[in-house]
């Protein structure tokens, strides 16, 4: 176990990852997918409370709550640069009606764990977009701030004198979240597996 001043590490990795991401945006070279963003922006602050209401240490949910706030400054900044914006279609929207409905499970049972549960999911579904996307267009994507994240949680859980689903549940989904992206841009998968299907 590592010290529990390395909550900070941890937080400051995924940043650094969450800075170059807005660089990018605003230099228009990545385009984040507008409905993953917003939700994204919602889902962790939820998560937070939750974890509040149930004596969960600030510390253990620092990382959780720069999940918020990173998301909706790359939100804004999106609409900075239109060089950066990403066109909806209607299965985006359909995935971020899909996620609302799981942000209004969770109001409906304000239970600390389900609520949670329900933000994981929410954001799972949100997440859904910006995963189609780096499948089918790696190049609106750039992989190395998604495991700047994943680094991040690692170094987080790793100051963790017990692992509980609700002071780990959240940032374990977001590692897991952050990898698959960061696979799908960086080894361009999407690319590979329409290359053996014509070869077939």
């Amino acid at each position: 176990m590592l010290n529990s001043n390395f909550v900070f590490v941890g937080t400051a990795i995924a940043s650094i990852g969450s800075i170059a991401y807005l660089y990018e945006v605003l230099k228009g070279r990545v385009r984040p997918n507008r409905v993953s963003f917003f939700l994204w922006s919602i889902n962790p602050l939820i998560v937070v409370a939750a974890q509040i209401s149930q004596g969960v240490s600030w510390q253990s949910s620092l990382l959780a709550l720069s999940q918020g706030v990173f998301p909706f400054i790359i939100l804004i900044s999106s609409f900075v640069n239109k060089k950066s914006e990403w066109k909806l279609t209607q299965r985006d929207l359909f995935l971020g009606g899909l996620s609302v409905v799981g942000l209004i499970l969770w109001y409906l049972t304000k239970v600390g764990n389900l609520a949670i549960l329900f933000s994981i999911l929410a954001d799972g579904m949100a997440a859904l977009p910006t995963i189609i996307k780096s499948y089918e267009d790696p190049d609106s994507e750039v992989a190395w701030p998604w495991i700047a994240t994943s680094i991040g949680v690692i170094f987080t859980l790793l100051t963790f004198t017990q692992i509980s689903f609700e002071n780990s549940g959240f940032i374990i989904y977001i590692f897991v979240a952050n990898l698959i992206i960061f696979s799908l841009i960086q080894f361009r998968i999407g690319e590979r597996i329409k290359l053996k299907k014509l070869f077939k």
